[in-house]
Parts: structure tokens; C-alpha cells; sequence
């Protein structure tokens, strides 16, 4: 018997992994609790696990006192030195206890002391085994559909993919297989809960480090991914190496590379843009197919105006604007797109505008032109060393200057004011 619970803590430390040391404290804790379940909670008892014989001892403990009060806890004198003739009065004397005459109800507590301890030790194990893999690509099979999201069997546990992570168009069906990114390990009472996603942008990159080796050993870099997920998404790279072209590497030979992603995203349209430090070639760069024209640079609110001929404005939008959000997530800048008419348009406007300002004349609206300001708001908004600094001009000619199309403003906004009320008025009922 004793040689058969040896090996069945072998057995079930080996299978399960769990450490030989936690089944044999599991083990004692169980014995110790049905001990105390059997013949009370006051009893003070030591177990011991002889790993050579596979031998249980349990071992009850007596102090030696005057007059016995509790017999399970004390002993007189002259019972003690029959035991042990050399004990004195405060001494704990211990006797070997028959782990068998517990009975039934203490082993099945024993039983289910060991299996708590076991499924905990599990518990741990898997927590340890996932913790350090959040970040990771992982495979596992459909178990099950949940209100909460679908179960997937990862062989020792299960996961999490909820609905918020779940790419839209796509359906599993159980006992399909599945890839997802591990978003998130938890540690609950019942157990380690690990949720996926199929649409962080990381899972993106992810695939494409699992699946362009040039990322993996780090010669080609992922430095930015925008993703509406099942629909498009764009990623940036760059190569460490001149003689690896970046693009290249992630397309691979005939496309093979990004297709295999594809395929796994389900048909997503994936955009596989150079990155660039300047945000303006970045930019460009990240609104393709379309062609830009030029750039507007505003480094204080980090946005950009951008100019593309009239025939590519719907392409450098998108559907639904589309290709110019990702285009601005994967930059980080704010982008507004405009034709070259409309811009030109509003050019126009703006020039006519400054014009407009008392005492501004061709050479003096010319000249705030050239400094950037593009209408006679953007004068009388600017503040006058910011005038005087870009445009050259005097602190006297630059004051007046700012007063004047301030004045401007005023009149105007009174002007649409009025024409507002006489509006309203015109609208209202005649009595």
C-alpha cells in the first residue's frame, strides 16, 4: 500500500507536472485535517512522508501536565513515563497514530483536501505556463459558441475570444481551428482566464513576425499599424540593412508572403507602407495609391493639409474616408485632404482677403503671403511678435496691421449678426 501511494504520487506528478513537494504537503494537510475532523479541532498532530518506503506517519502530541483536563491534548506524569521514563512536567510527548482508523468520512476528506490542492497547483502552472506568453500568436480549436464569445481549447486550458475582439464577417464553427493574439492573462479563483483578440493591430504584427523571418531576426522593423479590422489596415516598416528593401521582404516572392496573412485575416486588405522620419514624405507614403501634390505642415497642432489633384481626391479619402483615417492613425498626425481646385480656390479667397485689410496693398499682402498667413483672420488671430518675427516688418506697421484686420473681423461678424436677425425677422409671422 505504502509503495502504491509512492507511486501514485509519482504517477500524478508526472502527468500533470505538478511539483512532487505540493502533492506530498496536499497529502499531509488532508491527513492532518481528517485527523482533526475524527477526534477534534484542539488535537495537536505532525505527519511525516517517508519518500524511500512511500510510508505515512502521524503522530499525535501530549503535554505532560498535573491533571489531565483534555485527554487529547494532555497527559499525567506517570502515564508519560511509561512512554518515557526520562519525561518531566511540560514535556510534549508524541504516539504513532493508525492513519487508517480514520474511517471513511475522513478519507473522502483527505480526498478532497488532495484534489483542491492538485486542481490550485494546476491552476498555478497554467497561470505560470501563460503569463509570460501575452503578446504571443497562439492555435487552439473551437470548444465552444458562448453569449460571452467562443471558448478555445488550448490543450490544457481554455480561452477567452469575446465578441469585442472578434474581426466582423468572420464565424467559427466548433471544433474549427483558430489563431488569435493573447491579449490578456488573468488569475481568478476558478482558474487563469486568458482573452484573445483576432482584431489588436498587434496580432497583425504578429502574424507578420511569424511570417517574414527578416522581422524576426530583426533586420526589418515594424514601426506603426493602423487596423479597421476585416476591412483594411496599414503597417509601416523600415530595414536596419541598405540591401534589404522593407516592402519587399513583407510581400514576399509573387505576394506569397502578405497573402498567407490575407488568407488568415480573412480577406483583409493590407497596405504594407515604407516609413519615413519626415512626417510629410510619411505621410505621402501612407496615402497611397493616391498621389499628393503637396503638404501643409502645422508642427504646434500636428496636423497637415494635403493637396492631391482633383482626380485622385476620392482615392486619397477612401470609402467612407477610410484611407486617409488609417493613413492619419498610422502617422499620428491629424491629415485633411483637399483638391488642387479647392485649394487653389481658397487661395484665391485668402489672398483677396488680406487685400481686403485697410491699408494693406498688393506688396504688403504679398509679403504676409509669403510669411504663411493665408486670409485676414489668420493676421488678426496671429500676436505681433509672431508678425514681426516672420513677415519683417516694423512693431508700428505690424501693430497697425493686426488692429486693422482685427477691426475687419468685427465688422464682419456684425455684418453676418445682422443679416441673421433681419433673417428671423423676415421669417417670423406678420401680426
Amino acid at each position: 500500500m505504502n509503495l502504491e501511494l509512492r507511486r501514485i504520487i509519482d504517477q500524478v506528478s508526472r502527468d500533470k507536472g505538478i511539483d512532487k513537494e505540493l502533492l506530498i504537503g496536499a497529502i499531509k494537510d488532508a491527513i492532518r485535517s481528517a485527523a482533526k475532523k475524527k477526534y477534534g479541532p484542539r488535537l495537536e498532530i505532525e505527519v511525516s512522508y517517508k519518500d524511500e518506503t512511500g510510508e505515512i506517519e502521524v503522530f499525535q502530541f501530549k503535554e505532560v501536565v498535573p491533571a489531565v483536563t483534555d485527554p487529547h491534548r494532555e497527559i499525567t506524569l506517570e502515564e508519560g513515563r511509561e512512554v518515557d521514563p526520562e519525561c518531566e512536567m511540560g514535556d510534549s510527548l508524541g504516539f504513532k497514530m493508525d492513519a487508517a482508523a480514520f474511517g471513511r468520512i475522513a478519507a473522502q476528506s483527505a480526498k478532497q483536501v488532495i484534489m483542491q490542492r492538485m486542481k490550485d497547483a494546476e491552476r498555478d502552472l497554467v497561470y505560470d505556463d501563460y503569463k509570460d506568453r501575452k503578446g504571443e500568436i497562439i492555435n487552439g480549436i473551437v470548444q465552444r459558441l458562448d453569449p460571452e464569445g467562443i471558448i478555445v481549447n488550448l490543450g490544457r486550458t481554455e480561452a477567452l475570444l469575446p465578441p469585442s475582439e472578434q474581426a466582423p464577417r468572420e464565424m467559427y464553427h466548433k471544433g474549427e481551428r483558430i489563431r488569435a493574439y493573447v491579449l490578456e492573462v488573468k488569475r481568478q479563483t476558478r482558474g487563469p482566464q486568458i482573452i484573445l483578440s483576432r482584431t489588436h493591430p498587434q496580432f497583425l504584427v504578429a502574424l507578420f513576425e511569424t511570417e517574414v523571418p527578416e522581422i524576426s531576426e530583426s533586420i526589418v522593423q515594424v514601426l506603426g499599424c493602423a487596423r479597421e479590422p476585416g476591412s483594411r489596415s496599414k503597417i509601416a516598416v523600415t530595414s536596419r540593412d541598405s540591401d534589404v528593401d522593407p516592402v519587399g521582404a513583407c510581400v514576399g516572392l509573387k505576394g506569397s508572403r502578405v497573402q498567407n496573412i490575407v488568407q488568415e485575416l480573412r480577406g483583409e486588405k493590407i497596405d504594407i507602407i515604407p516609413w519615413n522620419p519626415d512626417h510629410a514624405k510619411f505621410a505621402t507614403n501612407a496615402l497611397s495609391p493616391a498621389q499628393v501634390s503637396r503638404i501643409i505642415l502645422n508642427k504646434a497642432g500636428q496636423s497637415m493639409e494635403v493637396i492631391v489633384p482633383d482626380d485622385q481626391l476620392s482615392l486619397a479619402i477612401g470609402k467612407r474616408g477610410q484611407n486617409v483615417r488609417l493613413a492619419s492613425r498610422l502617422v499620428g498626425w491629424k491629415i485633411d485632404v483637399k483638391s488642387e481646385s479647392k485649394y487653389s480656390k481658397s487661395l484665391k479667397e485668402g489672398y483677396l482677403s488680406l487685400l481686403s485689410i485697410p491699408g494693406v496693398g498688393e506688396i504688403t499682402a504679398n509679403l504676409l503671403h509669403e510669411a504663411g498667413y493665408t486670409s485676414a483672420r489668420e493676421v488678426a488671430e496671429t500676436n505681433l511678435e509672431e508678425l514681426i518675427q516672420s513677415t519683417g516688418l516694423t512693431e508700428k506697421k505690424a501693430a497697425g496691421l493686426i488692429a486693422a484686420a482685427q477691426e475687419m473681423m468685427r465688422g464682419q461678424g456684425q455684418e453676418e449678426e445682422a443679416g441673421t436677425q433681419a433673417a428671423t425677422e423676415s421669417a417670423a409671422p406678420k401680426e
